[in-house]
C-alpha cells in the first residue's frame, strides 16, 4: 500500500507542534530535536487517528532548503492539508476548538455538496481544510 504524507516546515516548529495538537487534536507520535539546538525540530510525526503529518523546522543551508520556501516567503499557499474526520464528526465543535487555539477559521462549516467542512490558517499561515467527507471511504 502506498501512502502520501504531507510534510510541513515551520519557522517555529516547537510552537507549531503545540498548536496543531491543541487546535486539531493531533498527538505527537515521534519527535527528533537537533542535539545542538533543541529549538530546531529535525523531524516530527503527528497522528490523528490513522492520519499522519510530518513537521520540521526551517533549517538554512541545506540542499532541501534551497528548493523549499515558507508560506510567508511565497506570499501564499500552494496547497492545503485536508483532515478527513469522517461521517458524524462534530465539525462545529472542531472548528471552535481550532479557533480557541488561535486558528484563523476563515471559512466556516458549510455544505460542499459532497460533505461538510471548514478551512483555517495556522499561526504560520498554512491552510488546513477539515471535513466529514472521506475520499478513501469508497
Amino acid at each position: 500500500m502506498s501512502r502520501i504524507v504531507p510534510c510541513l516546515r515551520y519557522r517555529d516548529a516547537p510552537a507549531a507542534l503545540d498548536f496543531l495538537c491543541r487546535a486539531f487534536g493531533f498527538e505527537v507520535h515521534q519527535r527528533f530535536d537537533d542535539e545542538a539546538d533543541p529549538s530546531v525540530v529535525q523531524h516530527a510525526e503527528l497522528r490523528l487517528g490513522d492520519q499522519l503529518v510530518m513537521v520540521s523546522s526551517v533549517v538554512r543551508d541545506t540542499e532541501f532548503s534551497k528548493v523549499m520556501t515558507t508560506v510567508s516567503q511565497a506570499g501564499g499557499n500552494t496547497m492545503t492539508i485536508y483532515l478527513a474526520l469522517g461521517a458524524g464528526a462534530d465539525l462545529e465543535a472542531h472548528a471552535e476548538r481550532a479557533r480557541a487555539a488561535g486558528a484563523d477559521v476563515f471559512m466556516p462549516v458549510e455544505d460542499h455538496g459532497y460533505g461538510h467542512g471548514y478551512s483555517a490558517r495556522d499561526p504560520e499561515a498554512h491552510v488546513w481544510s477539515v471535513g466529514d467527507y472521506d475520499p478513501l471511504a469508497g
